[in-house]
């Protein structure tokens, strides 16, 4: 069965980051389309899949991660503009039966992404 999930690791604190609202799209020549959205929890994780099932199917999607919302309650950001808002990560799902793991890495003045496991 294939699935979609992700975490969220706060780089600066040596912490997961719990409570980063994230948003999920598909996106296709109509446009944007929301698929869902969650919030992590105290591990850093989503409760459940982002997508699962057939609900998971090839094409290209898009997870927003809050992560100015996040870095303002968590005391590493000020109020007004951030170096890191909004966070949007696109990427390809082809194979709709496989595992997609979608992890973001976060500080207040960088972020990375791979494809996990």
């Amino acid at each position: 069965m294939g699935r979609l999930t992700t975490h969220v690791l706060d780089t600066a604190r040596g912490l997961p980051a719990a409570g980063v609202r994230i948003a999920l799209y598909r996106l296709s020549e109509a446009g944007r389309e929301p698929v869902g959205e969650t919030v992590t929890n105290a591990d850093g994780r989503t409760d459940a899949p982002m997508l699962a099932g057939e609900a998971l199917v090839a094409g290209v999607y898009e997870l927003v991660f809050f992560a100015g919302d996040y870095l303002r309650a968590s005391g590493q950001a000020e109020a007004g503009p951030l170096f890191l808002d909004e966070i949007p990560i696109r990427f390809g799902v082809a194979d709709a039966a496989a595992h997609y793991h979608v992890p973001l890495l976060l500080s207040p003045f960088a972020y990375s992404t791979y494809r996990g496991s």
